[in-house]
């Protein structure tokens, strides 16, 4: 994943492009995060991770500096000052309603779910209607796929 200044530079890049420049720009890379632990050594190592996090779509696992431990999908994050003026939002995998964590709290993360968007991407999709289209098929739609 980009960092802010990687995604700043992007976009001011962009900027001085024209409009049919833009249209065979590259997307954003994609790291492979599935079972990544990243080391929280210090205050930017926490907050890279956790708007990596924000990125992922899959479960992360959080644990607290008390030892808990929260599964789930992080849908949304507060950056504040300092870490404990920062919150991540999850949504626990068991069920058990949306939780709050200030950064603060966070001992480590582990992203543990599978990305769903995993190789899901619009070139794959274009690929799939092309294939398909040169065999002949009419009408074609390509539907999204079950996630689990």
């Amino acid at each position: 994943m980009s960092t802010q200044t990687q995604e700043a530079a992007k976009l001011d890049q962009l900027a001085h492009e024209s409009p049919d420049e833009m249209e065979i720009a590259a997307g954003r890379e994609r790291e492979q995060l599935e079972g990544w632990v990243p080391e929280l050594a210090g205050d930017a190592e926490v907050r890279e991770a956790l708007e990596k996090a924000f990125d992922y779509r899959g479960d992360i696992t959080i644990t607290r500096k008390d030892g808990s431990k929260v599964q789930g999908y992080l849908y949304d994050r507060r950056t504040g000052k300092t870490l404990a003026d920062s919150v991540v939002r999850m949504m626990p995998s068991d069920g058990a309603g949306r939780v709050n964590i200030a950064y603060s709290d966070i001992a480590a993360l582990a992203f543990s779910g599978r990305d769903t968007a995993a190789g899901k991407t619009f070139e794959a999709w274009v690929k799939k209607y092309w294939e398909k289209k040169a065999a002949g098929e009419k009408n074609i739609q390509i539907e999204p796929e079950k996630l689990d």
